[in-house]
Order: C-alpha cells, then sequence, then structure tokens
C-alpha cells in the first residue's frame, strides 16, 4: 500500500531516507480512526508522546481528558511503532462515540540529527519540539506528558487560548513556586525564564503564531524561525542542559519573555508542590486542576497521594457513577495517606474534581 502512495512531502520535508518508508511509512503510522466527522474549529487538539513502557499511563491520561471534557478532542498520539496497535486496540473500545478521535504517527526527527535529538534527556522527549513543525494544519495544540492527569475538563485549559495578548505564542506553568527550592535559580548554567524557570509538561500553543514568529536568540543578531533555531540552541548549549528540550523552551523564552503566558501552578501541580509543604495557594484556594506525576510517583510507593489519584482513574470504568465508583474510593484511599506531606492537604487532591463532577451531571441533566 506505502508504494502506491505519495509519500515524498513527508520524506522531502524531513529528509528521510526513502528506505524508511515501509512499516513506518507516514501514511501507515499516521491512520486517522475517526469516530466523529465535526468541523476542524469545533476540536481542542491535544498532543502526547509515548515511547517505552508508558502505554498505561498514556491510556489513563486520555481516559482522564475523556471524562469532564465538553467539546469534542482529537488526540494526536506520537508512539514508537511498536505501541500503534495497543493504542488502537484500546481506543477503539472507547465508548465515546461523538466525542473523540485520534491519529497515531511515528516518532520523527530530522535525518541529519535524528539520533542527537531522540537520545537528549529522556527517549522521545524532544519530539514534542518538532510539534508545530509537523502538524502544518493545526492551529492551536495542547501538548501534554504521558503522567499528567486533568481533574476538570480540557475546555478550560483551552479557554486560555483566547486571553493571549498579540505577543504570545505559548503557555506554561513555572517550574517552582518558591525560589529556595527552584532547580534553575540554584542549578542551572543556561538562560530561563522567570525566576524560576517553567516547566513544559503542559503546554499550550498558538502553532500558527509559533510558526510565523522570528526569535530573539543569543546566536545570531539576526531573529530566526522556530525551524530554524532548534538545532543550533542544541548545539550551543547541549554540554550545559540537564532537562534536553525543556531546558531549550527556558533558553528560547528567556530571549523572547513577551511571548509566554504563565499559567498558575494548579494548571501544572507536581510532587514538589507538596513534598517540603505545600507551596501553591492557588491549589490550596481552588483545588488541583491538572495533576503532573512526575519522577514515576504513579508508580512506586514514595508519593502515594499521587499514586491514589492515578490508580483511581485508571480503574474507573466509563458510564459507572462518578461519585461512588470515582470520588468515594479515591478519597478514602488519600485519607490513608496524611502520614506524608502531600497527604496532609489531601483535600486539595479532590476538591477541583469533586466540582467537576458536579458540574458534568449538572450539565447531564439540562441534556
Amino acid at each position: 500500500r506505502c508504494k502506491n502512495l505519495s509519500v515524498s512531502f513527508w520524506n522531502s520535508y524531513w529528509m528521510l531516507p526513502s528506505d524508511v518508508c515501509g512499516m513506518n511509512c507516514f501514511w501507515e503510522a499516521a491512520f486517522r480512526y475517526d469516530y466523529m466527522k465535526t468541523q476542524p474549529s469545533e476540536k481542542m487538539h491535544l498532543a502526547v508522546v509515548a515511547c517505552g513502557e508508558r502505554l498505561e499511563e498514556t491510556v489513563t491520561m486520555l481516559r482522564s481528558a475523556i471524562i469532564f471534557s465538553i467539546k469534542p478532542l482529537h488526540f494526536h498520539i506520537f508512539a514508537e511503532d511498536q505501541l500503534h496497535e495497543s493504542f488502537k486496540d484500546i481506543l477503539d473500545e472507547f465508548p465515546y462515540e461523538g466525542k473523540v478521535n485520534y491519529t497515531l504517527y511515528p516518532i520523527t526527527f530530522p535525518s541529519e540529527s535524528a539520533a542527537e535529538w531522540k537520545k537528549l534527556f529522556k527517549p522521545c522527549a524532544s519530539q514534542r519540539l518538532f510539534l508545530p513543525l509537523i502538524l502544518k494544519n493545526v492551529d492551536s495544540l495542547l501538548y501534554v506528558d504521558t503522567d499528567i492527569l486533568f481533574l476538570r475538563p480540557v475546555d478550560d485549559i483551552w479557554s486560555f487560548l483566547g486571553k493571549f495578548n498579540s505577543t504570545q505564542i505559548a503557555a506554561m506553568a513555572p517550574e517552582h513556586e518558591e525560589p529556595r527550592i527552584g532547580w534553575y535559580n540554584r542549578f542551572a548554567r543556561h538562560p530561563y525564564y522567570g525566576v524560576t524557570g517553567i516547566n513544559s509538561g503542559v503546554m499550550l500553543m498558538n502553532m500558527t503564531r509559533i510558526r510565523r514568529k522570528y526569535f530573539k536568540n543569543d546566536m545570531t543578531p539576526v531573529r530566526l524561525q522556530w525551524g530554524e533555531i532548534l538545532m543550533p540552541l542544541l548545539k550551543k548549549y547541549k554540554l550545559n542542559i540537564t532537562w534536553g528540550d525543556q531546558d531549550l523552551l527556558n533558553i528560547m523564552f528567556f530571549h523572547n519573555p513577551e511571548s509566554l503566558y504563565v499559567f498558575p501552578c494548579q494548571w501544572n501541580y507536581r510532587p514538589d508542590h507538596c513534598i517540603y509543604g505545600s507551596n501553591c495557594k492557588a491549589a490550596e484556594e481552588e483545588g488541583i486542576f491538572i495533576l503532573h506525576g512526575n519522577r514515576g510517583v504513579y508508580h512506586d510507593d514514595k508519593q502515594p497521594t499521587f499514586r491514589a489519584v492515578y490508580e483511581a482513574i485508571k480503574n474507573y470504568s466509563f458510564g459507572d457513577d462518578l461519585v461512588h465508583s470515582l470520588l468515594q474510593p479515591l478519597e478514602r484511599e488519600l485519607q490513608k495517606t496524611t502520614h506524608t506531606y502531600c497527604g496532609r492537604v489531601y483535600k486539595v487532591f479532590i476538591k477541583q474534581l469533586t466540582r467537576s463532577i458536579r458540574d458534568f451531571y449538572a450539565r447531564r441533566s439540562k441534556g
């Protein structure tokens, strides 16, 4: 089938060798499975990159996005070839016909530097840097790491796109709220955004603006576009960066701070917000909106509060009563974690979730 279809655009864009076409052919690996027919403007586009043992974690994230979201979702899933069939088998069983569709893509980097990009930080992590160049027909996109859980509708973070001013092209949350425990301000050997840097695990992008923008930089007096600046940045800073592509984003927005919209911390709540004592005041007041279980905390016993939320969403069956099958069992598990710092503030983990469930049933009662 690949031989009979044109892949010249894909090959020429990334300068891939012709023998890549085959099982890795873009047409084969980026096959679309549509559950619905909607206008592009009606959809929210969400992207994730999954490599290695991240299938279950990614699916749990997608489940959390589906549960409460209102507008239709289109998932752009970038995954290693061996994961594609598993994703298809699982996602095809999701019961939300009319709400979700998805596209699977191969992991792809510019061929002349593919090895360098793939080994940067974690395998495949730097794929996110190339999303504006690959998804050329997508105007706006929410990128999230696999270890993200949505505790309120995706619609709410998507609405921040309408709050961007004329210069802003992307939105992220600070890496830390408390400089005394900040990593960038204490250890970074490169420029970074703001006081404590930014975390790229949740990144909302106006990709049309990203593709059009010319970025200030410290490599040349000439401003460079997104596709022109990535490799020079890597070459200059590769010996000084620890967190890979996130560091490169920090460098870019250090030089172009007017281009970034900053989320409050409850939109990207991580263990650092509670393991040294609670330091995300917005979450204390309003609850956690998006939970980010970095450092593998969903899969070990170091932070049982985070793991309890993950297990609750992973085990929830679509269509079951959200109060009795999700909220109440979760609260019972969270009450067992009060011996930990994060467990002491366990109510911030269910405050927004409770509100989201209430709103879900309110919308449902209105038809």
